[in-house]
């Protein structure tokens, strides 16, 4: 199960990155920052649903605290990724890392992480309310 988790938390992050660079080409340019932000942080927790809920079936938890395992493992992998390459490999100052997770600024990519946490005990959740209907 660990491993298929690996490969679908690999797929999110290259959601991550597509939805990142239709972000910077098509919804600042038209929306502005701050709403840009927003929309596409919105898109992403979508996308991150989405993917989790055709996947949760072939990942295969076998309980409730297994799909949270999973989510503690991608919520550890996403942000290792999130900044030890913004940071080591892309030079970001902690700052610029930092201002994304200020919701008083009107960043909300706090939801990110969060449903990336969230989404594989919802989804089996959903999946097993799916499979007994």
């Amino acid at each position: 199960m660990w491993w298929k988790a690996l490969l679908v938390w690999l797929l999110l992050m290259v959601l991550a990155i597509v939805n990142g660079t239709v972000r910077v080409k098509i919804i600042v340019p038209t929306t502005g920052l701050t709403l840009g932000l927003a929309i596409s942080t919105l898109m992403l927790c979508g996308l991150i649903l989405l993917a989790t809920w055709c996947t949760i079936s072939w990942m295969g938890p076998a309980s409730r605290a297994q799909a949270c395992g999973i989510g503690l493992c991608w919520l550890g992998l996403t942000l290792a990724f999130e900044f030890g390459a913004g940071h080591y490999l892309f030079k970001k100052p902690w700052s610029e890392l930092f201002v994304d997770y200020d919701v008083t600024q009107g960043r909300i990519w706090v939801l990110v992480p969060i449903i990336t946490t969230l989404a594989p005990v919802w989804m089996a959740h959903l999946r097993e309310l799916f499979d007994r209907a």
